[in-house]
């Protein structure tokens, strides 16, 4: 199950760095992309990764209770990775709020890293 988590959560971290790619290229470049084509998909194939992440992840949390690991925070992280998944295509998404949450997302897995890597 270790092992499993550390996969998923350095392809969420993937992800974490491709929704700053996607949401700096939209800024810049001013442009939507296709709902229906290239948005939902990606959505999707984010969301399944994220949610076997956080089965995983709970199961082993509870089994092995971490300082300063929580379950909320699984909640937290996989809201924003929805949020991020969808709203880095928009280039009118508040950058501010945006980056708050992919920077709360990046040091939640980046913990998680540590925890496993022990």
């Amino acid at each position: 199950m270790r092992a499993e988590i550390l996969v998923l959560t350095k392809k969420l971290l993937n992800y974490n760095h491709l929704f700053m790619k996607y949401y700096q290229e939209a800024r810049e470049n001013g442009t939507s992309h296709d709902f229906h084509e290239v948005i939902k998909p990606f959505a999707n194939e984010v969301k399944k990764v994220s949610q076997e992440w956080a089965t995983l992840l709970k199961n082993w949390l509870v089994k092995n209770p971490q300082k300063h690991l929580h379950l909320k925070q699984i909640d937290t992280t996989l809201d924003h990775i929805d949020q991020l998944s969808i709203q880095a295509f928009f280039p009118k998404t508040s950058r501010s709020r945006f980056l708050n949450a992919n920077r709360t997302v990046e040091f939640f897995l980046l913990e998680i890293l540590k925890e496993l890597e022990k």
